[in-house]
């Protein structure tokens, strides 16, 4: 990058300088025709001594003034495609910050209207997304169809019956898929017609089912149940069972597929913990879902100038030397609020009442902190590296969080009190937008996490397949 801008000052500066010379050639001539007319060539004796002079002169002046611009460009960052300028004595007051409404359903036009939108390319997709909705198909193995009464272990294909009970906590979102395809246009009984063919069991039961509850008896249970279906059906073998997918926010789940090399290599898994610095999971073939808490209510968001603290964090500080920095270097900051394990007043408060909000890794790169943050207006801070962002080949996450190497901890405070009003305006607005992505409901909506994971199976779709 430093040398590409270097490079460009250089070619604009010989740019200049080549206009420098037609420009003295064409004052020349108006010089010799001007002697002419006056019959006296004094005057061009002269011009034609000064001249170099006056070339040399203006050419330093050109590099002075092109070296004063690239230091100044120096004093920017530059993070996911914006640059973002880094002076500590722009501290964003929150009596400055203006009211900001932010509407909940945004429409076609206001995304478009801006140079800021949340999307890559918000009329790409949209156009794509109609078509899927139209053309996608998926086959159903029939095992999330059968009675709770057929098998002891039905239930773990089967949907759950309370969704929305809190005690699900992170696991909510891998029930709610398979909640919401079921019930959708998408599942086709005539296999071949399907685009993918889904697994339909459930981590999360596994790890509660009293007979399939450790992790080696789960691999051993996925691992025999994958051969039963490529033995049984003739879909599997047509594709290795490349065009297969399952769905688990279990961190027991990374490791569900170790014993079967094609579930692992091949299928698709469609996972929260998605990061890629975990074995089993393979960035480019694998998904990021959103991982949510049960929610039933969207709520109003509060707006910038009601947003009283900087930063909220509270979690659990082992397995997690990020964390444990955080709080040392922070704890004792007012504008901070930092607490190890549960905050001195309720969660959602935090988030609604603080400007930004941090996801830091602990145990897994995944919570459902993100979301939390997303749903409340606070703007996402992500301190966490090896992280595959959900949605993140529709979603521009630079327009509505911030993102920060873990050895950028100290740096904190210095990199958020930085960032421009209107930048985080934006930001904020953009929270609004994209919330709906993040948000699962008992029947599905356009554009909500259902459809927006769906999306990006729907991208990986035309893979090669022999005849059965």
């Amino acid at each position: 990058m430093a040398f590409y801008e270097h490079f460009c000052y250089w070619k604009y500066l010989l740019r200049i300088f080549k206009l420098t010379q037609i420009s003295y050639l064409l004052s020349l001539l108006i010089n010799m025709g001007f002697c002419a007319y006056r019959k006296s060539f004094k005057l061009l004796k002269w011009w034609g001594f000064l001249r170099p002079f006056s070339v040399m002169l203006i050419v330093v002046v050109m590099v002075c003034v092109l070296l004063m611009v690239q230091t100044k460009m120096k004093n920017f960052i530059h993070k996911n495609g914006v640059f973002v300028q880094f002076d500590v004595k722009e501290k964003v007051g929150m009596k400055n910050l203006e009211l900001l409404k932010v509407k909940n359903r945004s429409n076609k036009g206001e995304i478009l209207s801006t140079n800021v939108s949340p999307y890559h390319d918000w009329e790409l997709f949209a156009v794509d997304y109609e078509e899927m909705m139209k053309t996608l198909k998926i086959f159903v193995y029939p095992d999330a169809f059968m009675s709770n009464k057929f098998s002891t272990f039905s239930s773990i294909f089967i949907p759950h019956t309370n969704p929305f009970d809190p005690k699900l906590g992170n696991y909510f979102s891998e029930h709610m898929f398979k909640i919401a395809l079921l019930g959708s246009s998408f599942v086709t009984k005539k296999p071949e017609e399907a685009h993918f063919y889904f697994m339909p069991f459930s981590v999360n039961i596994m790890r509660n089912h009293p007979r399939v509850h450790s992790a080696s008896a789960i691999e051993d249970f996925v691992a025999g149940y994958t051969d039963r279906v490529s033995s049984e059906f003739s879909f599997w073998n047509a594709s290795g069972g490349a065009d297969h997918f399952y769905v688990y926010c279990h961190s027991i789940g990374r490791d569900a597929a170790s014993k079967h090399q094609k579930l692992h290599h091949n299928s698709i898994q469609v996972t929260c913990s998605s990061s890629y610095f975990q074995r089993l999971y393979i960035a480019h073939k694998d998904i990021g879902l959103p991982q949510v808490w049960p929610r039933q209510h969207e709520e109003v968001l509060n707006p910038p100038d009601a947003r009283h603290k900087l930063v909220f964090f509270a979690g659990r500080i082992q397995n997690s030397l990020a964390r444990r920095d955080l709080l040392e270097l922070w704890k004792n900051d007012s504008s901070f609020d930092i607490f190890s394990g549960s905050s001195s007043f309720p969660y959602k408060e935090g988030f609604r009442r603080s400007r930004y909000c941090l996801h830091v890794k602990g145990y897994e790169v995944n919570t459902a902190r993100v979301s939390d943050a997303i749903q409340h207006g606070c703007v996402p801070v992500l301190i966490s590296n090896y992280y595959d962002l959900p949605l993140a080949n529709i979603l521009d996450w630079s327009k509505f969080s911030i993102i920060v190497n873990e050895r950028d901890v100290p740096h904190l405070k210095k990199i958020l009190l930085s960032v421009p009003k209107q930048t985080y305006l934006n930001m904020y607005k953009n929270l609004g937008i994209v919330r709906k992505h993040f948000t699962w409901y008992s029947s599905p909506r356009k554009y909500d996490s259902f459809h927006m994971t769906v999306y990006q199976l729907w991208l990986k779709r035309g893979l090669h397949r022999v005849n059965w």
